[in-house]
């Protein structure tokens, strides 16, 4: 109970909030971090993942590919990048990238592949191209699994950022690491309460926008502040 006790201390300590190694600055490191896995591993995972699952065709290639990604150990894997690129962004990135690609591979493939096939002949009878099918019809229609997708991948990329501290990176990983170097075991507890309070608090929003994005229901509409005007 001590341990939590001081925790918290630290956490409502106002001084323990500003400065170059402040929770707001580690912090922020932690959110950039994880955004530009987040950015990085969309823009490879979800054109491949809509193209197949639009095509049909490479699916058991791609089920395979996202389950070897997901057997990798990250820490050994940031181990042998750092071993042949040194430190930095780049290897814990790339590492945090392993992470997030299989859920938004799996969730664009799934979303584009389990929209109505009636829907996407009825698109082709009207003469609309492939690409116009893939955007306008499929994608719209599998947003919702492609955000449930990318939900997962923040929930994992954000919990799993905490290895840039391992390479003398900042971000909330610094308390764990830095708690655990010194056998100050509250301020570990302190990076795992701010980590996940981070993760429910962005796990909550994609929720939302999960919600939102249901074909049919006019949520996003509803929400808009020109709606709420008239």
């Amino acid at each position: 109970m001590n341990l939590f006790i001081q925790a918290w201390d630290y956490l409502t300590t106002s001084a323990n909030w500003s400065g170059p190694t402040g929770i707001a600055t580690r912090l922020g490191e932690h959110l950039w971090y994880s955004l530009l896995a987040v950015v990085l591993s969309a823009a490879l995972a979800v054109p491949i993942g809509m193209v197949i699952g639009h095509t049909r065709r490479g699916s058991a290639a791609i089920v395979g590919f996202a389950n070897a990604m997901r057997a990798l150990p990250t820490l050994g894997l940031l181990t042998f990048l750092v071993l042949g690129l040194g430190l930095g962004l780049i290897p814990p990135l790339l590492a945090l990238i392993t992470v997030g690609i299989p859920p938004l591979l799996a969730g664009a493939y799934a979303g584009v592949a389990n929209v109505d096939s009636h829907v996407v002949d009825a698109s082709r009878a009207m003469g609309m191209t492939e690409r116009q099918i893939l955007l306008r019809v499929e994608l719209p229609n599998a947003l919702p699994i492609l955000l449930t997708g990318l939900r997962a991948t923040t929930l994992q990329v954000v919990a799993t950022a905490t290895i840039a501290a391992y390479v003398n990176l900042g971000g909330l990983g610094r308390y764990i690491f830095d708690g655990i170097g010194l056998y100050k075991y509250d301020r570990v507890l302190v990076g795992a309460i701010l980590v996940a309070a981070l993760a429910l608090t962005l796990d909550g929003l994609l929720a939302w926008a999960v919600w939102a994005s249901a074909p049919g229901t006019g949520r996003l509409r509803s929400q808009s502040p020109s709606k709420q005007n008239h």
